[in-house]
């Protein structure tokens, strides 16, 4: 019997709604500026208060009862395992075999590292690959790239994950049976000799958007040979809009290169530039550069504007937000471009937008030549006319943005051109249609769906792809596709430059990649990749390729690629990504030197597992000396230097946002290209008072749904809402309460109803929340969460689709099991509101739905948590103390604002040098720019893959045990309804020098080093959870059940080898990533030398876009940690408590327009 039958009063609660009402009131009799997590604790409802105070959320410890047998094995074949099953069965006996002949180039228990790129849409990201023994096992940012310098998102951190993913398509499919790649080649031989008669008439290819130059030679040499075929793009998310916003603005198509590094004040309308898109890492960087005040510089920080339809990281990050409906959105837009003198007359808008207006237009006009103006893709073409317009306006065509060859091979309207692929299939015009890449029969329109009637009129369906999906569910053909990392290729990085893409490991499917496939229809079919991509560079590409090897600029951005160097260097010194972690090399210069050679060893001649396919058999056709040492130059940097697109000498016209179309456009040159017609349609009618808009969005975890199988992707917190595992219909307060969600059907409150808004449960945070009816254009979904997020405008609703896949994989979920996650919200996406429109109907369905969402966990109640101030209040007064600090003495409250060394019974501990004893006198920390920090998550997902952290699924995350070793808090400030902003902090372990948490472990399991880490001996830990109660920023995490996969064999092939795979029952936490510091120091003491600053760079910071993490040794005065700390905005988390932490944060600085409410407010 459990303890709540035998007292049931413990565990009644009386339920308590979210009331805005209350809300408000709470923060209108609050002094000063209030930040905030999340409306549940605002509300400060009776459940969030016992989450509060319990040491563990209520069941946390329990066994779960209620998993089927269906379940459990579904779940033990991914990474989702909640028990072991390694003990129960009988282990055969293992043979260790030894090598006969070692690899060239292999050392035992030393990686190498290899330079590729992650084809990605619109550009590339550019990557430096960890490989163990022959195993890709880890993702970082390729530091030599100008597009990256180092860098990675959450999205090519978590393709390691993907790598291994067990449910990728294995088999050739043909019409539901296996087959073999020979009859696939045989059926399409005897279909090509039919076509040869016609042209290849019937002929047609579908890929994603081709940024691949020797991808693109394949089609047109295709289409050479079939006239009459036809090479087609479709994604669903992308830079279509922008490309056809540049070619309304100056005739002709173009990629627009922004240098934020130059740029004093910008505006960003509706565009999330910090955190998604192909040049969102550079861009990051460029801007964080900026955004750093310094002791002793009293140079003006950088402002960010800010308009948006809904809450995006670069809104909230923004100095001043405008948030709007998309229906006021092109008038508030006309309206600025007016005031800067370009686009026509506009007409004001009335209200807090006309205040705005002003404020923005005086500021940019005051700062010409140094201003910025960047619309985001998912606006119409329109509004990118008015954006170019505004910059030429402006002065800063040519300083702060410039203009250069487009970068997609083919650039289209894309939208235009799946109407036309639809419209042939439908007249029977198509015979053999090959999709090659992508997923259309999921992400296109709903009035433009490639369904399964369509796809059973084409004779003959190809599809290429990395899963069994929808699209493969209907192809006749269904081809295992190769993941990037086991597959040749090349691709173009934002700015145009090469990228090489190499692999690292065979096939462990045996499948084809891209160019593999495509040569099926060649009379040279059995090529392989290498050849393919070799041959390309030989001839066509040699003279880029020859010119790139000739320079010694390489990794050196050109002038056209991003206006100006970045200020911020790169992050880590040059040894970043090959030293950090545990290269071939520490300390070694980039380009030369040891770090140089590993990189060589990789490129060209990839050995044990990491084999170049291909690469024996490549035809020698007249390579010369001088090509061979070009193209290992490119493979061993992983791109051809000077690549970059050329600048177009372009003007952008006076009229081109009252034009009402572009000039149609045709592919010189592509025979069997479609035209590009038209542009984006118009704007949306505003739907009038009381009218609901619908926005679409692509989600912040697996994009447009690409990623649904990715556990670390499902799992990991969405930057806004914290939510996991699911999409949601969001809402502002005010729509909520217009909708009454929650209510009783007599409109009174339900005090005690389960199906009301934001519920939280006593099982660990989870949230139950009503399910929504949507309905718009006549399409209906029936089972959309609603989430109220603050900063939401009003009468809008915001979907993310992805999810509702129907054939997505055992985490992602199958519509044949019932396990399907999440809403499709493709469902209702219309080819004329692809990212918009007005007439949305709304409706309550009486249910409720649980959601899993971290933003309440692991809460530090009632504490100084942000110390945040404006760049006028810094000048001010640089520590930017709180006013609680400010105003009492130290003593009257019994506390310090930063507690002396000597305030101890303990003698303080000696980290200097002790040769004698053999310790070298490191004394390690961290500092964290709570300025630069955007919230993007790539420290979460890096720190996942290099510690080997488990995935543990939606319902473990409901109960608050999520694995994640660092997470990244969320704070709101100021009104419920329009917050000034949020402010991201990520909080990793303290390392404290007085650790609350040592002195309770009753097996010292959590001990303090000799250089002053905390750290976790697993075998010693017995699981009391002392440790966890008695750290006040809860960033201990407990593994309550078995959560590591040890079945999969993939999965065994993934795991990081210099980092423990823990069981159940063992505490774990932040090390300081201390497999890097160990292997730095053993290179060092090889040399006789101390660890250089910057040779170890942890996952997390290494991984961060805008550098905001840094770690060092503080006992060195010179290091980059041990200046920042030094800086006077530096300061520690609840430092009152005496914890002394090692890992410290440096005070948000924003800079608002004093103009607007947002600058008018007094600090925090």
């Amino acid at each position: 019997m459990h303890i709540k039958d035998t007292f049931p009063e413990l565990y009644q609660i009386r339920r308590r709604p979210l009331s805005i009402e209350g809300v408000r009131a709470r923060l209108t009799n609050k002094r000063g500026r209030e930040f905030w997590q999340s409306l549940e604790e605002l509300a400060a409802t009776e459940e969030f208060e016992e989450l509060l105070h319990r040491e563990f959320p209520q069941h946390a410890s329990e066994w779960d009862e209620g998993t089927d047998r269906r379940t459990f094995l579904k779940l033990m074949g991914a990474s989702l395992a909640l028990a072991g099953l390694a003990g129960c069965s009988y282990q055969p006996p293992e043979t260790i075999v030894p090598y006969v002949r070692q690899p060239e180039g292999i050392v035992p228990g030393k990686p190498l590292f290899f330079a590729t790129a992650m084809p990605w849409t619109g550009g590339a990201a550019p990557l430096l690959v960890r490989s163990n023994m022959g195993r890709p096992t880890k993702v970082e940012g390729n530091d030599l790239h100008p597009a990256s310098q180092g860098a990675a998102d959450v999205f090519s951190q978590a393709s390691i994950l993907g790598l291994y993913d067990p449910d990728r398509s294995e088999t050739i499919i043909n019409r539901g049976e296996v087959r073999t790649y020979t009859a696939f080649l045989g059926e399409i031989s005897t279909a090509l000799e039919a076509q040869k008669t016609k042209q290849g008439a019937g002929l047609r290819f579908l890929t994603e958007t081709v940024t691949s130059p020797t991808l693109a030679a394949q089609l047109r040499d295709i289409l050479r040979n079939f006239p009459g075929a036809r090479w087609y793009q479709w994604e669903p998310a992308g830079g279509n809009n922008a490309s056809l916003g540049v070619r309304q603005s100056v005739g002709d198509f173009a990629t627009s290169i922004y240098n934020f590094a130059a740029a004093d004040r910008v505006l960003a309308l509706d565009s999330n530039l910090l955190e998604c898109g192909p040049g969102s890492l550079r861009y990051a960087r460029d801007f964080a550069s900026r955004r750093r005040p310094a002791d002793g510089d009293p140079r003006e920080i950088s402002r960010l504007y800010v308009v948006e339809t809904t809450p995006t990281n670069t809104g909230f990050f923004a100095d001043n937000r405008l948030a709007v409906k998309p229906s006021e959105f092109e008038g508030i837009v006309r309206a600025v471009a007016a005031g800067v003198g370009a686009g026509g007359a506009g007409t004001s808008p009335g209200g807090p937008a006309a205040e705005f207006v002003n404020a923005v237009v005086a500021d940019l006009k005051a700062h010409a030549g140094a201003s910025l103006v960047v619309a985001g893709d998912e606006q119409p073409p329109i509004i990118h006319a008015l954006a170019h317009q505004m910059n030429a306006a402006l002065e800063g065509v040519g300083k702060t943005v410039s203009f250069v060859e487009p970068l997609e091979e083919n650039p289209t309207d894309q939208l235009n051109e799946l109407r036309t692929l639809l419209g042939e299939i439908d007249a029977g015009a198509v015979e053999i249609l090959v999709v090659v890449g992508g997923n259309p029969v999921h992400t296109t329109p709903a009035d433009l769906k490639l369904d399964e009637a369509r796809m059973k009129k084409v004779p003959l369906t190809v599809h290429l792809g990395l899963y069994e999906d929808e699209t493969s569910e209907l192809s006749q053909w269904h081809i295992p596709e190769t993941h990037f990392l086991e597959a040749w290729g090349d691709t173009r990085a934002f700015d145009g430059t090469v990228t090489i893409i190499q692999p690292l490991i065979t096939p462990l499917y045996s499948g084809k990649s891209a160019h593999e496939l495509l040569a099926a229809f060649t009379d040279q079919p059995d090529r392989k990749g290498y050849d393919i991509l070799r041959q390309y560079w030989l001839t066509q590409g040699r003279a880029s390729l020859m010119s790139a090897g000739a320079s010694n600029a390489a990794g050196t951005p050109s002038a056209a690629s991003v206006g100006a160097a970045s200020t911020g260097g790169t992050q880590g010194g040059t040894t970043n990504g090959v030293a950090a972690t545990g290269g071939a090399t520490t300390g070694a210069t980039a380009g030369g030197g040891q770090a140089s050679s590993a990189r060589a060893a990789g490129a060209g001649t990839l050995t044990a597992g990491a084999t170049q396919a291909g690469a024996a058999t490549s035809s020698a056709a007249s390579a010369t000396p001088e090509f061979e040492m070009a193209w290992r130059k490119a493979l061993n940097d992983g791109f051809v230097s000077n690549t970059a697109r050329k600048p177009k000498n372009v003007s952008v016209s006076a009229n081109a946002a009252t034009s009402g179309a572009a000039s149609a456009g045709t592919q010189a040159g592509v025979a069997g290209v479609a035209p590009v017609t038209g542009v984006a349609p118009a704007p949306l009618a505003n739907g009038g008072a009381g009218a609901f808009e619908i926005v679409f969005r692509t989600d912040p975890s697996i994009y447009d749904g690409r990623f649904a199988n990715n556990g670390w992707l499902q799992e990991l917190p969405k930057p806004l809402t914290k939510l996991t595992w699911d999409n949601v219909a969001i809402v502002s307060p005010a729509t909520a309460e217009r909708l009454g969600v929650g209510d009783t059907p007599d409109g009174a409150v339900a005090w005690d109803s389960p199906k009301r808004v934001n519920r939280i449960t006593a099982k660990g945070g989870e949230l139950r929340v009503e399910l929504l009816r949507l309905t718009f254009k006549g399409r209906r979904v029936d089972n959309a969460p609603v989430f109220i997020l603050p900063g939401q405008p009003d009468d809008v609703v915001t979907v993310h689709f992805g999810y509702g896949r129907k054939r997505s994989g055992r985490v992602g979920g199958n519509e044949h099991d019932k396990s399907v996650r999440g809403f499709d919200a493709y469902a209702l996406r219309t080819s004329d509101a692809m990212w918009s429109g007005a007439g949305l109907g709304v409706e309550k369905t009486g249910e409720d739905y649980p959601l899993a969402s971290t933003q309440i966990h692991f809460q530090m109640e009632g504490r100084d948590i942000v110390r945040a101030g404006t760049f006028a209040e810094w000048t001010h007064d640089p520590e930017l103390a709180p006013e609680s600090e400010r105003k009492r003495p130290p003593e009257a409250a019994g506390e310090t604002r930063t507690p002396p060394e000597g305030d101890t019974l303990y003698p303080p501990y000696d980290y200097s040098e002790h040769e004698d004893e053999g310790l070298r006198g490191y004394k390690w920390g961290m500092a964290i720019d709570v300025s630069t920090c955007v919230g993007c998550n790539a420290c979460v997902v890096a720190c996942q893959a290099e510690n080997n952290i488990a995935v543990v699924g939606k319902e473990q995350v409901a109960r608050s045990r999520e694995m994640h070793w660092i997470r990244v808090d969320a704070y709101f400030r100021g009104a419920v309804e329009r917050p000034d902003g949020v402010y991201f902090m990520p909080v990793p372990c303290m390392h404290c020098e007085n650790a609350p948490c040592e002195g309770v472990c009753p097996v010292h399991a959590t001990v303090h080093s000799a250089e002053g880490i905390n750290e976790m001996v697993y075998n010693r830990c017995v699981g009391t959870r002392y440790c966890s109660n008695n750290c006040p920023y809860k960033v201990r995490r407990f593994n309550f059940l078995l959560y590591q996969d040890w079945e999969t064999p993939s999965y065994k092939l993934m795991r990081n080898p210099e980092v423990s795979v823990r069981s159940r029952g063992v505490m774990e936490k932040c090390t300081y990533c201390i497999q890097r510091i160990e292997y730095a120091k053993i290179e060092a003491e090889k040399q006789g030398r101390k660890v250089r600053d910057g040779e170890i760079v942890t996952a997390c910071q290494q991984t961060c876009p805008t550098e905001a993490i840094v770690f060092g040794d503080l006992n060195d005065p010179t290091s980059r940690v041990a200046k920042l700390q030094a800086q006077k905005r530096n300061y520690g988390l609840l430092a009152d408590l005496n914890t002394r932490p090692r890992t410290t944060y440096l005070a948000s600085v924003r800079n608002p327009n004093e103009a607007l409410p947002a600058g008018k407010e007094g600090k925090a």
